[in-house]
C-alpha cells in the first residue's frame, strides 16, 4: 500500500522594492499590471500590493502561490521579464523578496507595516478557533489508539499531527474565512 503523496507547500512571497521619486504612479501602474499577468498564470493563488505609508518608502507586493515549482514558473516567464525590464525605468535597484511558507505565512508577514497586521487578539480568537476542534479530534480518535505509547513518543505523534494539520489543513481556510474579521475596515 503506498502513502499518498503529500500535497505542495504554498508559499507566499513578500516583494519590496522603492519607486523612482516623481514616477511612484507609474511605478504602481506596472505593479499592478504584474497583478493581473500572474492572475494568468497557473497556481496563483491572489497577491496585494501595499502602498509606502509616507512617500519615499518600499512598495510591497505580497504574492500567494500554490506551489514553489509553480511560482518558479511564474519567475521563469516571459511576461516577469518583460515587465522586471521595464520597471527599471521607474524603480530604485533590485526588488529584495522573502519567502514564508507553513506557519509563518497564517497571518500577514513582519515585513508588512505595523497599521496593517490583524489585532493580536483577533488572532489569538482565530488561532483557537482552528486549534481547539483539531486538538480535540485528535484527543478524541487518534489518541485511543497511541495512549500504549510513553508520555512523550504520545505527545510527539500528537503535536506532530495537530501541527501539520493546522499548517496544511486548517489555518490557510480559516484565515481565508475570517478575513473581515481580522482585517476590520479601518475607521478613518
Amino acid at each position: 500500500m503506498n502513502a499518498p503523496a503529500a500535497a505542495p507547500a504554498r508559499i507566499t512571497r513578500i516583494a519590496r522594492r522603492r519607486a523612482r521619486p516623481g514616477h511612484e504612479a507609474e511605478y504602481e501602474v506596472m505593479l499592478r499590471e504584474m497583478l493581473a499577468k500572474m492572475r494568468e498564470h497557473k497556481g496563483f493563488l491572489g497577491g496585494d500590493l501595499i502602498p509606502p505609508e509616507a512617500a519615499g518608502e518600499e512598495y510591497q507586493l505580497v504574492i500567494r502561490f500554490a506551489s514553489e515549482a509553480e511560482l518558479q514558473a511564474w519567475d521563469m516567464s516571459e511576461a516577469r521579464h518583460e515587465l522586471l525590464e521595464r520597471m527599471k525605468a521607474v524603480a530604485e535597484g533590485e526588488p529584495e523578496f522573502r519567502k514564508l511558507s507553513g506557519l509563518e505565512a497564517w497571518f500577514e508577514p513582519a515585513v508588512v507595516p505595523a497599521t496593517m497586521h490583524p489585532p493580536r487578539v483577533r488572532m489569538a480568537v482565530v488561532t483557537w478557533l482552528g486549534i481547539f476542534p483539531t486538538v480535540s479530534f485528535f484527543l478524541w480518535f487518534v489518541l485511543p489508539w497511541i495512549q500504549p505509547l510513553p508520555f512523550l513518543p504520545r505527545t510527539a505523534v500528537l503535536t506532530a499531527l495537530i501541527v501539520v494539520t493546522m499548517t496544511w489543513v486548517v489555518m490557510p481556510r480559516l484565515t481565508r474565512l475570517m478575513r473581515g474579521f481580522l482585517n476590520p475596515p479601518r475607521k478613518g
